[in-house]
């Protein structure tokens, strides 16, 4: 028999006004390393174009799901894309890109964007993107609900998105009344994060609604685990669970390393071009 995750933890989510053109929430929060691990921080954004300049990242991946509108993305390596609302994109910065993501003209885009942690050995890995079109995953289909999988895999259905650290990310969307059950490997750090509507969820029947996050309990390595949500309004969530990198976390903006000499190293190189060539 699979054990039942427990909510260990209810966030509300505060979105603040940045700008007359950006509005953000922290889901996770950074500086929160162990609590989160292998996720570094996940940012809800409501834009408009001009937002973000150009940036630089390094030693970690970063996974952009567009709620609505549509988001353009250049960078140093792969060119240009779009994804619309649904669609997920999933870089690998690795040892370095420069990129930026841009509302295409007269689109406001709303987006979570989710940082996962690169463990040292492939800190310094090739860069590499994977556009995830909505159409083209995989879904789990069940009374009343409809399971998406971007990546790792739920009750079978499988992704064939591409991971360093192992991550299942599903979106739910379900119906009144309808309850799913979502497995993970006892050792998955987690979370769901809820877009629409409200519902229960896990072993107390924890209640939650949207604009919260409700972090999972923990459970150790080999031991099977479910998660069950039960919708009250029509629901519709993220669930994200990994494995966890355990190892020290230094993070300067868009660098995350493991030691101070490697944050040192990665400014030197941006500076000096030696990134996305």
């Amino acid at each position: 028999m699979a054990i039942q995750r427990r909510i260990r933890r209810v966030k509300t989510v505060q979105m603040t006004t940045n700008s007359p053109i950006h509005q953000s929430g922290s889901v996770l929060e950074p500086g929160n390393w162990q609590e989160y691990d292998p996720f570094l921080l996940l940012m809800e954004d409501i834009f408009e174009r001009g937002t973000f300049d150009v940036h630089p990242h390094r030693g970690i991946e970063t996974v952009t799901y567009v709620i609505s509108g549509e988001l353009e993305h250049f960078d140093s390596k792969a060119g240009h894309s779009t994804l619309g609302p649904g669609d997920v994109q999933w870089m690998t910065a690795g040892r370095g890109v420069v990129h930026k993501e841009d509302p295409a003209p007269g689109s406001t885009v709303h987006s979570l964007q989710l940082w996962v942690n690169l463990p040292s050995t492939h800190k310094m890995a090739e860069p590499r993107y994977q556009n995830l079109r909505a159409e083209e995953m995989p879904v789990r289909k069940e009374e009343g609900a409809v399971i998406r999988v971007f990546s790792g895999s739920s009750k079978g259905v499988q992704a064939p998105t591409k991971n360093i650290v192992p991550v299942t990310m599903v979106e739910m969307i379900v119906e009144p009344g309808t309850t799913v059950v979502q497995d993970l490997p006892g050792h998955y750090n987690g979370f769901l994060y809820i877009l629409e509507g409200s519902g229960t969820f896990g072993a107390d029947h924890t209640e939650g609604k949207a604009g919260q996050a409700l972090f999972f309990s923990r459970h150790n390595r080999g031991e099977e685990t479910e998660l069950n949500a039960t919708a009250r309004e029509k629901l519709r969530l993220l669930l994200y669970a990994g494995e966890p990198v355990n190892e020290p976390v230094v993070a300067y903006g868009p660098f995350v390393m493991n030691t101070p000499e490697q944050i040192r190293e990665a400014i030197r190189d941006y500076q000096e071009g030696r990134f996305g060539r």
